[in-house]
């Protein structure tokens, strides 16, 4: 007998013997809406997928989602050629920015001696750094340089004392001030570096390492607190001699 709303199918097996299914319409109906929410569900991880790639491109593999990194990301695209402005370092020696960069590698980091916070923290990272990097290349192909924003304080005994703290050796990682305000502030700006005073003679600002090509020009800007990849990073530079246009 025939019912409405049933569909019998027949098949047989391998014996001959004929055996019938019987698909009501709502057993067709619950398929019909599987099929609709896995196609629906299969759909929408295509579409995430495809949004993440476009994240991960248009972010230079997500370099550019928090405001800092943001920052660092458009510095590393205008890839600006950094100022030569006139040091003076530990040693009360003064001479220009080029002098010492010359066919070298420079890792850059700004900071104040007073500072409580971040800077303590930037410089024994940066000395991590120092020693992570292999030792041929030290002084030859690459040198360390840590500026002072705060030059009227931050005098060459100053730093001396700051830079024995952190056991730089003043030749192959210094220690300098600008004392040109003008050049001072050019050369943050160039980098992207922002230094906020307050009342109390303290400066609010970000941090990272900044690697200045043998070009002159900035060729990465490192995140200070991961100290393996940035040492990393820079290692990888010096082996292929690496320099962007």
């Amino acid at each position: 007998m025939h019912h409405p709303g049933r569909l019998r199918l027949k098949h047989g097996n391998t014996s001959g013997v004929t055996s019938c299914i019987t698909i009501t319409s709502e057993t067709f109906k619950e398929g019909v809406v599987m099929i609709y929410k896995h196609r629906t569900a299969f759909a929408m991880i295509l579409v995430v997928l495809f949004g993440m790639t476009l994240f991960y491109i248009s972010t230079d593999g997500f370099r550019a989602f928090t405001s800092e990194s943001a920052r660092s990301y458009e510095l590393m695209q205008k890839n600006p050629a950094v100022p030569s402005v006139t040091l003076e370092d530990s040693q009360e020696r003064t001479y220009s920015f080029d002098e010492l960069a010359e066919d070298k590698y420079v890792l850059l980091t700004f900071m104040y001696t007073s500072c409580t916070t971040v800077c303590p923290q930037l410089a024994m990272n940066m000395a991590e750094v120092y020693d992570l990097i292999p030792g041929e290349y030290v002084g030859k192909e690459i040198v360390f340089l840590s500026i002072s924003f705060d030059p009227t304080k931050d005098d060459p005994e100053t730093l001396a004392k700051y830079r024995r703290a952190f056991g730089s050796d003043g030749q192959t990682w210094r220690m300098a001030r600008i004392k040109d305000q003008e050049e001072l502030e050019r050369l943050l700006e160039k980098l992207g570096v922002v230094v906020i005073p307050n009342e109390y003679g303290e400066f609010q600002h970000n941090a990272a390492f900044y690697l200045v090509g043998k070009e002159g020009r900035l060729q990465e800007v490192m995140d200070f607190t991961n100290v393996e990849a940035a040492a990393g990073t820079v290692t990888a530079i010096l082996e292929k001699g690496e320099n962007r246009p």
